[in-house]
């Protein structure tokens, strides 16, 4: 069993930067892939990004990238999603996951854990 903690959120005008955490405690996060999605009000949980359990591979979703960044810390057990010049269509509860396997890091259903979220919002 891994339990995920989120942190990091908060308000941000647009063009802004925010930095999430997610800590991980339980078994070892690094023999985990980890993902970042997120999910605003009546929609769908979207993916953002991954990156597999030794950090060498890493995956965005078109609408973030050049602008997020994932990046982890096995030795602390930490992963992180730097994200920079926010856009108001940011705006969603971000979630954090993990999973053991290493199929399509971009499905929901590819994760077994999942973080309880953290609000980000984005003002215009």
């Amino acid at each position: 069993q891994v339990q995920l903690v989120e942190s990091g959120g908060g308000l941000v005008q647009a063009g802004g930067s925010l930095r999430l955490s997610c800590a991980a405690s339980g078994r070892t996060f690094s023999g985990y892939h980890m993902g970042w999605f997120r999910q605003a009000p009546g929609k769908e949980r979207d993916f953002v990004a991954a990156i597999t359990w030794g950090g060498g591979s890493t995956y965005y979703a078109d609408s973030v990238k050049g602008r997020f960044a994932i990046s982890r810390d096995n030795a602390k057990n930490t992963g992180w999603l730097q994200m920079n010049s926010l856009k108001p269509e940011d705006t969603a509860v971000y979630y954090c996951a993990a999973t053991p396997r290493y199929r399509d890091l971009s499905r929901t259903s590819e994760y077994d854990y999942w973080g309880q979220g953290t609000q980000v919002t984005v003002s215009s």
